[in-house]
């Protein structure tokens, strides 16, 4: 008696996924879940039709696959961004250095006219 428990499990079945090992991850392959007949009648909910699931979840695909370009796109327009903001910080800065070489010569100029005017 013993060593019927520890009996093999017939091979005859098919092998079942499971939902930490499934058999396929095509959402198309896979097999609609079905009601276990344990339950009550009317205790869950009816079979769906798994056309609109497949859409759904080939949609989700599609867009997880495109997610990595859209990050992608986003770094990229928040570099352009920020590269533009920073030539815009050197050309200010470059037009300040500017600024203050014109006053410092036009204050030379002055001081230079006020030094031949007295003379």
């Amino acid at each position: 008696m013993i060593a019927d428990h520890c009996a093999p499990a017939p091979t005859r079945w098919p092998r079942l996924g499971t939902i930490d090992r499934p058999q396929t991850h095509d959402p198309r392959n896979q097999a609609p879940m079905i009601t276990p007949t344990q339950e009550p009648v009317g205790s869950a909910t009816p079979d769906v039709t798994i056309t609109g699931a497949n859409d759904s979840r080939q949609n989700r695909t599609r867009e997880m696959q495109l997610i990595p370009e859209a990050l992608a796109r986003a770094h990229m327009h928040d570099r352009l961004r920020e590269a533009e903001s920073d030539r815009r910080a050197v050309r200010l800065a470059a037009a300040r250095r500017m600024q203050r070489r014109a006053e410092r010569a036009s204050l030379r100029a002055r001081r230079a006219l006020a030094m031949a005017v007295m003379h």
